[in-house]
């Protein structure tokens, strides 16, 4: 049952996710949720860093698309200042908003990968769409009251899947072995 949440990697930033690992595994598009995840939660600027690694995946005919739980405006202040498309308001874990980007961006389930912070909302969603997923740790330790009760949640299903899947362990990239 647990199994949903799941993630196919865990990687501890987005930043590690390279375009090389991606080509590896034919992907050639990423969607990322926003807060926590490519841009601090309470900030919409973006760091040196974001910017960086969306330009490396631009080079490298990587699309990058925000996919957002949050509204059109929050979502969108943000997508404009990185030249990104996305889909605001995705109602993750349902496959609305998943399905909706594979739709408007004609891309295939199995050339995508969801990259996130939270397993459920993005895993849990990502494993429903069935597309590959990446778990990553929040960007900051704290978060926006809505969230709360979802960590509290996700600290219980982690503890549950890591128990039962000793292979689930942070990494460098998405072909590293485990860090400390």
């Amino acid at each position: 049952m647990l199994k949903s949440f799941k993630p196919t990697w865990m990687v501890e930033s987005i930043y590690q996710i390279s375009p090389e690992q991606l080509r590896q595994e034919n992907i050639k598009a990423v969607l990322t949720d926003l807060d926590n995840t490519l841009i601090a939660w309470n900030n919409p600027q973006a760091t040196e860093e974001t910017i960086e690694w969306i330009e490396l995946m631009k080079e490298n005919n990587i699309k990058v698309i925000i996919l957002s739980n949050n509204t059109r405006k929050r979502v969108g202040k943000v997508a404009s200042i990185l030249e990104l498309e996305f889909v605001p308001n995705a109602v993750k874990p349902f496959q609305r908003g998943f399905n909706k980007a594979l739709d408007e961006f004609g891309l295939k389930k199995d050339e995508v990968l969801m990259v996130g912070d939270q397993i459920i909302t993005d895993i849990k969603g990502a494993n429903h769409a069935g597309i590959a997923s990446v778990l990553v740790k929040p960007i900051l330790d704290s978060d926006a009251w809505n969230t709360r009760l979802n960590r509290f949640v996700e600290l219980k299903i982690m503890n549950y899947l890591i128990k039962k899947n000793p292979d689930m362990k942070w990494r460098g990239s998405l072909h590293d072995r485990e860090t400390t």
